[in-house]
């Protein structure tokens, strides 16, 4: 008989290695068709053009390939694939305890996860297309932005990415409703709040937000350390709450992640994009439901304390934007905060280190949270 925290920890050492081996792999042919803009350059929120990301930032975005969020992702789905096919062909009892492959733990997760990397992907394969009309990119680019429409090279409109994430986040919420009676949330040190059928919105709204968040990914390093801290977090609550393949599945994820940060750290090979950020930012609103009233625990109200950072970078963008149509100024140099840190100076290595002391610290502050306040 395997123990528990050996069945979390191999398909996590499993994903870990699956991702250094492939990676190799997948960086020849990233290079080989050159997955990067083929412009740099971005447009803020208000149709103007971002100039201080530009300066900061102009020469990066051309520097690596995108899609390296397919190292997390894919080793998860071939840990997963791999384990579950093993458990069914052999019939061996020692795999079986390995399949982690579950209906009322894994699917919700593994489903978000595979529907936000195509999402990404595809958004990513239109980001690297080359763009029609070359002298004039930036001029359409400029315009086309102001109008609220993406221009060639840009990728799919915010209106379609929103659009998947809605849809999604309204037929896993209606499930957690109407499937599996999920009508409360809990809240630390006390029990259940009961919301009954807002449960839906809710969850569309979290997953909103956590869509906003994966701004994060803009800084070697910086995306995959924050998530991996985020994932380990609940592939701790949930094994203390006996949902071992909930934690297995995380440990799996955080396993892709610290081998996608191998490869990430500065200077990176890759970076992670939309095909990474949509995939992890949408599967952590089910990780975090599934950790709480299901499992008799506390995972959406330390949500806000795990993902701190992520919090953070949604809030700056918000302030900022807020700032500049209420003062006429910005609030900050530039939003969000990981790049206003940049532009007043610290080095890139700087940012990305302190953000993962602090993610780890505020992960240690929700787990200890979340296991005491049941």
């Amino acid at each position: 008989m395997v123990s528990d925290v050996v069945r979390v920890l191999v398909p996590a050492g499993a994903a870990f290695a699956i991702g250094i081996a492939c990676t190799p792999i997948l960086t020849h042919y990233l290079y080989r068709y050159k997955a990067w803009k083929k412009n740099s350059g971005k447009i803020a929120y208000d149709g103007s053009v971002a100039s201080e990301f530009n300066r900061l930032h102009t020469k990066h975005e051309v520097r690596a390939p995108r899609m390296g969020g397919i190292v997390v992702w894919g080793s998860v789905l071939l840990t997963t694939a791999v384990l579950a096919l093993l458990a069914l062909l052999t019939e061996n009892p020692l795999f079986e305890q390995f399949n982690f492959l579950s209906r009322n733990q894994t699917w919700l997760p593994l489903a978000a996860l595979l529907v936000g990397a195509i999402a990404g992907f595809i958004d990513d394969l239109l980001i690297i297309r080359p763009v029609r009309g070359q002298p004039q990119a930036a001029a359409e680019h400029e315009v086309q932005a102001s109008n609220g429409v993406r221009p060639d090279g840009e990728g799919l409109q915010l209106r379609y990415r929103l659009a998947v994430v809605v849809a999604l986040s309204l037929v896993i919420g209606w499930w957690f409703f109407a499937k599996l009676d999920v009508t409360a949330i809990r809240i630390p040190f006390d029990g259940p709040l009961e919301i009954g059928i807002l449960i839906i919105p809710f969850f569309v709204a979290l997953s909103l937000a956590l869509f906003a968040s994966g701004v994060i990914d803009g800084i070697d390093g910086l995306s995959g350390g924050i998530f991996a801290s985020v994932f380990a977090s609940y592939a701790i609550i949930a094994f203390a709450q006996n949902q071992i393949d909930l934690a297995a599945f995380c440990a799996t994820v955080c396993g892709g992640l610290l081998a996608f940060l191998w490869f990430n750290i500065p200077p990176a090979r890759f970076y992670m994009s939309d095909t990474g950020t949509m995939a992890l930012t949408l599967a952590i609103p089910v990780v975090a439901f599934m950790t709480d009233d299901l499992g008799d625990g506390i995972g959406v109200a330390v949500l806000p304390i795990i993902g701190a950072l992520l919090v953070l970078t949604v809030a700056s963008d918000i302030l900022q934007m807020f700032w500049k149509a209420a003062f006429g100024r910005k609030l900050l140099r530039i939003a969000p905060l990981h790049h206003h840190f940049e532009a007043i100076g610290w080095p890139g290595e700087k940012v990305t280190m302190r953000y993962w002391v602090l993610s780890i610290v505020f992960a240690f502050l929700g787990v200890i949270i979340a296991l005491i306040g049941r």
